[in-house]
């Protein structure tokens, strides 16, 4: 295989991991810098230029796109992925994951489990998004902050009102989030690759510090997380299109609760804490995908007219609970179950034998007004409203 690992810092432990891993196993790496490239758009087919030559070919690229080239790095993946080189992580998944306000919505919209955030842009609006969060204490974070930095902790809402205004006066935008008491200064980060996490730590905070990055002072330990942090790892890994992703969670009280999905996690500090070769699981995977690539049933299984791909979900109260794939109706209904997805365990072609669970999710191929028809119909705003306190029920302004 030959890779390229896009990075602007060839001497940082993690890329020179990732580089002694790829030649460790035999494979043609080259450490090249993001910003040297020039996206060629001026012939028939897109080509890329690195400083001032034609690009050689290369099998796959691996993006190490920093926080502050973020639109020219993920200009340059795209690049790639037009010219149908493999890369682990899409332009769109590093751009989303960037962006910490639109890493919640996607996250939120797929039922990840995650502190309650308000966004906001004026003061007048900030004491109210305090209460739906929770009230205070409150973590204000500016999107755009990295390795802790950004994140401050509001003990009191005339505080958090005072921090939020003097930010927003600089031109950032902030996040709102609840304070997870139960987890202070201590935090998970599990480093997804493919389908799996192949290494977890948990970070503690120094002394009376509240974030835990391991930038800020924080140490570091080996952890075996359930299989409840695994699932909700990987999922929010693929959700935001990201095959080697470090996602990190807080410990609440009922579970997993994702803070934030790392497009290019550091490997020093995981690799030892635990032990493990996590640069070469990645390769590895790199590797396994140029030899034999997923398929993109999307733009395969879609040129039927009236067909698709949908992932549907078996409700609790559903009829196809405790019913087998066959027994289910769906083949009548000229519907294919491709993969089904249950907790963490994946199963691709599943038999019809196979009996159907409460929360099982089933990536089918089919019509799309049958598939359609079979996702409930989304919630209502009022049953939300109901959950509110009647303070914040107020009226949304005049109407007609």
């Amino acid at each position: 295989m030959k890779l390229a690992i896009l990075s602007r810092a060839p001497q940082t432990y993690s890329t020179q991991r990732l580089k002694a891993a790829a030649l460790d196993r035999g494979h043609s790496v080259k450490v090249l810098d993001t910003l040297r490239f020039a996206i060629d758009l001026s012939g028939s087919e897109p080509d890329l230029q690195y400083r001032g030559r034609l690009l050689s070919d290369y099998d796959a690229i691996l993006p190490r796109i920093g926080n502050s080239i973020t639109y020219f790095g993920t200009a340059v993946v795209r690049q790639f992925e037009t010219m149908d080189v493999y890369t682990p992580n899409t332009a769109n998944g590093i751009a989303n994951s960037r962006d910490k306000l639109r890493a919640n919505q996607i996250l939120s919209r797929h039922d990840i489990a995650m502190p309650a955030t308000a966004f906001v842009n004026s003061r007048a609006d900030v004491r109210m998004a305090i209460e739906r969060v929770g009230g205070a204490p409150v973590v204000i974070k500016l999107l755009e902050g990295t390795q802790g930095i950004g994140v401050i902790l509001a003990p009191e809402a005339g505080t958090a009102e005072s921090i939020v205004e003097t930010l927003q006066s600089t031109k950032q935008n902030v996040l709102i989030q609840s304070f997870i008491a139960e987890s202070r200064g201590r935090d998970i980060r599990a480093l997804v690759v493919g389908d799996r996490v192949v290494a977890a730590m948990r970070r503690v905070a120094r002394g009376d510090e509240f974030r835990s990055n391991v930038h800020r002072g924080g140490s570091v330990e080996k952890v075996e997380i359930t299989p409840e942090y695994e699932e909700a790892a990987v999922r929010s890994a693929q959700i935001m299109g990201l095959r080697v992703a470090g996602v990190d969670m807080l410990e609440g009280a009922d579970g997993p609760l994702v803070m934030e999905v790392n497009s290019s996690p550091g490997l020093e500090g995981i690799e030892r804490a635990t032990g493990l070769d996590v640069a070469g699981a990645v390769i590895d995977f790199i590797d396994n995908q140029v030899a034999f690539p997923e398929i993109d049933v999307r733009q395969r299984l879609s040129v039927s007219t009236g067909y698709g791909v949908a992932e549907l979900l078996v409700h609790t109260n559903a009829e196809l609970v405790g019913r087998t794939i066959e027994q289910s109706g769906l083949g009548d209904r000229d519907i294919t179950v491709l993969t089904l997805h249950r907790g963490s365990t994946v199963i691709p072609n599943p038999r019809s034998g196979v009996a159907l669970e409460a929360g099982d999710r089933l990536l089918c191929f089919g019509k799309l007004e049958e598939m359609r028809s079979m996702i409930p119909d989304r919630r209502k705003r009022r049953a939300a409203l109901r959950k509110l306190p009647k303070s914040l029920r107020a009226s949304e302004g005049p109407t007609g």
